[in-house]
């Protein structure tokens, strides 16, 4: 910094250069009981089933007031059929965002995570069906990108046992190249998300897809803290595929979960206590920010926390250790 310029003059221009970035939230951070003033997450869903639009009029007037502008719809009551019912047509809800000074950034794609192999034709066409749709909504909304979550693993010592080799994984990668192809068709790119516990978590997961899928049509979203409990180092990971970054959910964790997780419908529960807000976990975040520098990135930043008892707080929070600590990291 030279001499002759004010400390004001540096951070206002420091600022300008972290807006090339855009801020939003996934969703999923709306999903605490206590934000809803209920006593579990089955009430929650019982709330946005009841009064869908208080719901939803919540949610968006809690994004507005935590700073960010982006918004990455996720799993039911948070996602997109959800939003559309309730404002009664694309056209309403994209209305809503906009009011508010909001946009939609991407969306959350999960129907590969669970459920029945996506090598049976008739599941494989259901999900084309479903992501096509999608993507015409993401499209017509604004957004960038299908965030695509992976199919889960099977828990470590499970029998018969199903090994994430380059058999399983070539015709889960054609798929994908498909997948890509058709959302590309609607100017949305697919990009895969380093979900802990899935076939796509670890350093190794992720060269191996990454390597058999068509940089055309299929793009990456690391996730640093899910890579973190998956036991990997995202920073190594996301420099080998910065190329494939398309977008990236910015999120803090305490370490890597035991390796024996057991892996089933409650995984996604076992994984938020190793979770924790911005700057006090093992993402070097100034490292983080100046690999999404020199490569010039200037896409979405999703801050996602799972669940969070007050997502206004902990946005707002995430935002300010942004724009303080990790803001001088941009020039």
């Amino acid at each position: 910094m030279s001499a002759a310029r004010a400390p004001a003059e540096w951070m206002e221009e420091t600022m300008v250069e972290a807006k090339k970035l855009k801020f939003g939230v996934d969703l999923v951070t709306f999903f605490h009981p206590g934000f809803w003033g209920v006593d579990s997450y089955d009430a929650i869903i019982a709330h946005a089933k009841a009064e869908p639009r208080a719901f939803w009029d919540k949610i968006l007037d809690a994004i507005e007031a935590s700073g960010v502008t982006g918004v990455e719809p996720t799993f039911s009551p948070f996602n997109w059929r959800d939003a559309v019912k309730t404002y009664g047509s694309v056209e309403a809800f994209a209305a809503e965002l906009s009011k508010r000074g909001l946009s939609l950034a991407s969306g959350f794609f999960a129907e590969l995570e669970h459920g029945a192999s996506i090598a049976d034709p008739a599941v494989q066409a259901r999900i084309l069906a479903s992501a096509g749709d999608y993507a015409a909504f993401i499209k017509a909304c604004g957004g960038e990108a299908m965030v695509i979550g992976m199919p889960m693993r099977q828990t470590p010592g499970a029998e018969p046992v199903e090994f994430v080799d380059l058999a399983a994984a070539q015709p889960i990668a054609d798929f994908l190249n498909r997948l890509g192809a058709l959302t590309a068709k609607h100017g949305v790119k697919l990009a895969l998300h380093t979900e802990a516990h899935s076939m796509f978590c670890s350093s190794r997961d992720v060269d191996l897809f990454l390597l058999l899928t068509d940089p055309a049509y299929v793009h990456f979203c690391p996730d640093t803290a899910h890579l973190i409990v998956a036991g990997a180092d995202p920073l190594k990971v996301i420099e080998r595929h910065r190329e494939r970054m398309v977008i990236a959910h910015w999120k803090d964790a305490i370490g890597p979960m035991p390796v024996d997780t057991p892996i089933d419908e409650k995984i996604h529960e076992r994984h938020r206590p190793y979770f924790c807000g911005f700057g006090i976990g093992r993402v070097d975040w100034h490292a983080f920010v100046k690999l999404l520098r020199d490569t010039q990135y200037e896409g979405w930043a999703i801050l996602e926390l799972d669940a969070a008892p007050d997502p206004i707080a902990d946005i707002a929070a995430g935002l300010k250790f942004i724009n303080t600590a990790l803001a001088p990291t941009y020039i």
